[in-house]
């Protein structure tokens, strides 16, 4: 996200220190009780200095009133996180002292606004991935609260995480703290948009989440929420790759990261007039371009930037502008508190038209003390979809499996109803061909296809049949409504036409073999069929077919576009969406926007 590789060698290792754990709580700790703004700024405040304007924490403007220290930072042990202030940001500051910076906190307590510690960044290493450093990351984290004051965490790992135990962390530190802990995730624009990591951590500690305020920019162009292309930088790219995080968490979960000013980040920057148009289009539904959410969230809980210290330097541009907009938004000011009745539950949950792939779900409308913004659709305990209406159907079902859905209420504040009443359906079963059984489970490789459906997580390599296809996940997704895989190509690859070699394998003996790519030996193989099928084409036609002959060297700064062919270490790689090139977007590390050709 930002910057702290500039931070000095004697800065790094005058961190390694970590308070006691068993440090008392101090009375700032105490002040978590305060109740957080509807409508949240959140400014990252530098422990180091790069050239932007050093601040104490005194000098935040009080526009700002979530403010995210930057950066606590991983020791020897694993899962541990330790902070002190950097040396020479000290001294920059005429000899700003530890006892200055906790008395700040205090004083920032004492109007209201809180304060919480970033752990990781741009070249982050605190590692959580097993049960040990779990546990290590909770207890170094909680202490750290104790020993400054923070209120809480922000999560700004970029190196990867794993899903499993940053949940059973945050949980452990929940249990610590207490409810007022505040949890935020800075999540990069690929780690949310296409359902990746960071969303299924948000969806795991839904409960104790605050805000979810993902780095729109060092990007590149993304798919929206209805699974189109948008260049980073526009407002449609901001409101379509919101609209994915609004459609799985409660709008008061959700905020819009930017960097401050044209020094704050590589890409991405844009003026806040565009950000006022983006929060005016996801919160009133006026001010949009050409892409229009499916509702809108007056309950968008705010923005924030990197950093406080950029936007110092660019005369707090950012602030005064998003400052008074969110202080406009309904659901409360960003001083005061909001809209915490929840809606009725719905009642009455019913299923018609029940096929062996599909069923329509209908239910009665809840009631709400301001109004009703939508319903979530859950099938067995994990949410599907959101709609606005009292109907849905769902058609992705397997032929003979039971599912059990309910359906919840949520208003434009968040606040989320009780589920309904469980309703469980069963599919009839349906006669499938052999192709299990006969030469086609091994033409065109789509033996192990399972129906792509909306809910499920898909790891990469996984095989799905959709509308008598089949594709192959490129990348690990959890399927959202709209993200059918002939819709999403960053996602999901085309391997065959199930149709033949696949499903009628058992009556014809497979004899089709291969899927789609036969006699051209191109890019999709299959060329030699028959009893090998599509999965023995597939690997040599494509790397023999002669496709390759125009890739050129992948470089940084080029644009690509959707087919471009490159070449990277020695091997072939093919653009699946538009992209400028960054430094550490090398082909293989980016599976979102390159596939591997040969």
């Amino acid at each position: 996200m930002k910057f702290p590789k500039l931070i000095s060698l004697l800065s790094i290792s005058s961190i390694l220190s970590l308070a006691p754990l068993g440090t008392q709580p101090m009375q700032a700790f105490a002040s978590t009780s305060n109740p957080l703004p509807a409508h949240l700024i959140t400014g990252y405040w530098q422990d180091f200095v790069n050239g932007a304007t050093p601040l104490t924490l005194a000098q935040v403007p009080k526009s700002y009133n979530l403010i995210a220290v930057a950066f606590g930072t991983a020791t020897t042990t694993p899962g541990q996180v330790t902070f002190s202030l950097d040396p020479t940001l000290s001294s920059s500051l005429n000899g700003y002292t530890t006892q200055q910076f906790i008395n700040d906190i205090q004083t920032l307590h004492a109007q209201g606004r809180h304060v919480i510690l970033s752990v990781g960044g741009q070249d982050g290493s605190v590692v959580v991935n097993d049960a040990t450093s779990a546990t290590n990351f909770a207890n170094s984290v909680y202490s750290l609260m104790k020993q400054y004051g923070f209120d809480g965490v922000d999560i700004d790992l970029e190196n990867g995480i794993n899903v499993t135990y940053l949940t059973s962390a945050l949980q452990q530190l929940s249990a610590l703290a207490g409810p007022n802990l505040i949890i935020t995730l800075a999540p990069q624009t690929l780690d949310v948009q296409t359902g990746g990591d960071y969303l299924q951590l948000a969806k795991n500690i839904k409960n104790i989440l605050t805000i979810v305020n993902t780095q729109y920019y060092n990007s590149g162009s993304m798919l929206g929420a209805d699974g189109n292309v948008y260049s980073e930088g526009s407002e449609d790219f901001i409101t379509s790759l919101a609209t994915i995080l609004l459609q799985n968490l409660s709008p008061s979960q959700v905020g819009l990261g930017f960097p401050a000013s044209t020094s704050g980040a590589g890409s991405g920057y844009v003026s806040p007039n565009v950000i006022t148009a983006a929060v005016d289009c996801l919160a009133n539904g006026t001010s949009c371009g050409n892409y229009k959410p499916p509702q809108t969230y007056p309950g968008l809980r705010g923005v924030m930037d990197w950093s406080i210290n950029w936007d110092a330097s660019n005369s707090y541009n950012f602030a005064n502008s998003l400052y008074p907009q969110l202080t406009s938004l309904s659901g409360g000011s960003s001083g005061g508190t909001q809209d915490t009745q929840p809606p009725t539950t719905p009642t009455s949950l019913s299923s018609s038209g029940l096929t062996s792939s599909s069923v329509t779900l209908s239910w009665k409308a809840s009631t709400d003390n301001v109004g009703v913004s939508g319903y979530y659709v859950y099938r067995n305990g994990t949410q599907i979809t959101s709609t606005t209406g009292t109907t849905y159907t769902d058609s992705s079902l397997t032929p003979g499996t039971s599912y059990s859905y309910t359906v919840a209420a949520y208003d434009a504040a968040g606040n989320i109803s009780g589920q309904s009443n469980a309703l469980t359906v069963s599919t009839p079963s349906s006669s499938t061909g052999g192709g299990s059984t006969g030469g086609g489970s091994t033409g065109g490789s789509t033996s192990t296809a399972t129906p792509w459906a909306i809910g499920v997580t898909y790891q990469k390599g996984d095989l799905v049949s959709y509308n008598g296809q089949t594709f192959q996940c490129v990348q690990t997704n959890t399927a959202l409504d709209g993200w059918q895989p002939p819709n999403v190509p960053a996602l999901w690859t085309a391997v065959s036409n199930s149709s033949t070699g696949g499903s009628t394998g058992g009556s014809t003996g497979g004899s089709t073999g291969g899927s789609t790519g036969g006699s051209t030996g191109g890019s999709t193989g299959g060329s030699t069929g028959g009893s090998t099928g599509g999965s023995t084409g597939g690997s040599t036609g494509g790397s023999t077919g002669g496709s390759t002959s125009s890739a050129t060297p992948w470089a940084i700064g080029t644009s690509y576009q959707k087919g471009n062919l490159v070449s990277y270490n020695g091997h072939t790689y093919q653009c699946i969406q538009p992209n400028t090139a960054l430094d550490g977007w090398q082909p293989p590390n980016v599976p979102a926007l390159w596939g591997l050709v040969s």
